[in-house]
């Protein structure tokens, strides 16, 4: 797993190593101008014209300090300082006072030339204002001019809590990104402006932000064997749950099917659909493996049954939003006892009364995506995207549930721990069922005893590597929902325990 943490948690970060670990800011700043030097001689970045432009703050001072290194490489390098004498920090003063005296020519105004390598250090992980002014014509500038473009920790222009464009950012092909990645390089559009983002060790232990609950983390490959969970040689279909997936009104055979595949191949022992009398013909050719049970009106014993059988349920998956599937909905959600996966259909009538969430003792996963979101929370999407976190942590808090809220990049909140932030999938999963298949990898991870936080992380991840591998097969634009089963398959099977 990586933190994610964003400029104030890195600020408490650096303090930390400063004061408690005894490794001096001077020290920290010469590490971080090293790894991005190591990193232009890595990537065989043409570094005989090189152009730094440095702020008045540490991130300057950074810049300064490259500048520095180059010119003692022998190469042609300019330093552009942009800002206040006045305001440099200490650290940006004693850079800039070092690179003048070693040669390192430092101007006030970007030259008319153009330069092979263009480095931006001139605002760190802390801004949170607009730019403007002169500031905002300079980022404009470089964005226009040619060759490669490289920004230090994190875009001048982001926002390293949010991914917002503050007024103007630079557009880098790379960032190196001191100690973590930033959490404002990870989400969108912060993420575009960022290019492929390098972490540079220097000093600063990560493990600062352990059980840190506001702090954000990601999620890599090699965790997913870690993750799944375990398998005995001495079990059955019941050892690994009964999931009941309430799914598929009419016409709507194709939710019901793909998110009750998606339990078993997620690992459940035992799948029964619970669906509209029309689908059952085909749910029975499609899915021979799963138990099928159907409604053509709102049956309460039949539906309390049903409940009393499952270890699991999953509901919503293109259930309508008829009377008889409102009833469903809120007896499920009021009399069930049992982790609940609730999806699509589901939560549109969940919001039309979401009283009905308080008081519910057993875990409940909510799965929905920004409008789904939004009319939950009552608001706008525009209002919801400028204050996802907050607004998430809010909810998870005051209904106890577990909430992986669907994006580019997916966020899983809940109360008693950090918020997750997936940086796996593509856009290539931006597909009709892609959300069903979500739903029911989730149900299968509860019905092997998986908590609800735990299991909609590992369902959430896992269904993002799955849509990868199925567009390194199919392409960017061909994928189906039914694809992403596969891929998740592939990803399963390609760990020791999926062997």
């Amino acid at each position: 797993m990586r933190y994610l943490p964003d400029g104030n948690w890195m600020q408490k970060a650096d303090e930390h190593t400063i004061q408690n670990i005894g490794i001096a800011s001077i020290v920290l700043m010469e590490r971080a101008a090293l790894r991005v030097v190591e990193f232009l001689e890595t990537y065989q970045l043409d570094t005989s014209k090189t152009l730094i432009v440095c702020g008045a703050g540490n991130n300057g001072g950074d810049g300064f300090a490259i500048a520095r290194l180059l010119k003692q490489q022998g190469k042609n390098v300019c330093a552009v300082f942009i800002g206040k004498e006045e305001r440099r920090s200490t650290q940006c003063q004693l850079q800039m006072e070092i690179a003048e005296k070693i040669g390192v020519p430092i101007v006030t105004a970007l030259p008319k030339e153009e330069y092979t390598v263009i480095t931006d250090a001139i605002f760190g992980v802390g801004l949170s204002r607009e730019i403007q002014g002169e500031y905002a014509k300079v980022l404009e500038q470089l964005n226009a001019m040619s060759g490669q473009k490289v920004a230090v920790d994190i875009p001048s222009g982001i926002c390293s809590k949010t991914g917002k464009v503050l007024g103007i950012a630079f557009r880098a092909k790379w960032t190196v990104s001191f100690a973590c990645e930033k959490l404002g390089t990870v989400l969108f559009p912060g993420c575009d402006y960022a290019g492929e983002v390098l972490v540079a060790e220097i000093g600063i232990d990560p493990a600062f932000f352990k059980d840190r609950k506001e702090v954000c983390y990601t999620l890599d490959r090699e965790d997913l064997e870690r993750l799944l969970p375990a398998r005995s040689a001495n079990s059955h279909k019941g050892t690994y749950g009964k999931v009941l997936m309430i799914v598929g009104s009419k016409g709507m055979a194709g939710a019901a099917y793909l998110s009750a595949k998606a339990a078993y191949i997620s690992g459940a022992g035992l799948v029964q659909i619970y669906t509209h009398e029309s689908n059952r013909m085909i749910l029975q050719q499609l899915l021979p493996e799963a138990i099928i049970s159907t409604y053509t009106t709102y049956e309460a014993t039949q539906l309390h049954s049903l409940l009393n059988w499952a270890d699991v349920v999953c509901i919503g998956c293109g259930i309508g939003v008829t009377d008889v599937a409102r009833k469903i909905v809120e007896d499920v959600i009021q009399l069930g006892t049992c982790p609940c996966v609730v999806d699509a259909d589901g939560l549109n009538l969940l919001s039309e009364n979401l009283s009905i969430l308080k008081g519910v003792k057993r875990e409940l996963v909510l799965t929905p995506h920004m409008k789904e979101m939004s009319r939950l929370l009552g608001c706008s999407i525009e209002e919801l995207s400028k204050q996802r976190f907050q607004l998430l942590q809010e909810f998870v808090e005051k209904y106890g549930v577990v909430c992986a809220l669907k994006d580019a990049r997916t966020i899983v909140a809940e109360k008693e721990h950090s918020p997750f932030v997936n940086t796996a999938g593509n856009s290539a999963m931006a597909k009709a069922g892609s959300g069903d298949v979500l739903a029911g990898t989730i149900a299968g991870f509860l019905a092997q005893r998986m908590n609800g936080y735990e299991g909609a992380v590992l369902g959430v991840y896992l269904h993002a590597c799955g849509g990868d591998d199925a567009r390194n097969v199919c392409g960017q634009y061909s994928v189906l929902a039914e694809d992403l089963l596969e891929g998740i398959k592939y990803c399963i099977a390609s760990t020791k325990k999926g062997r």
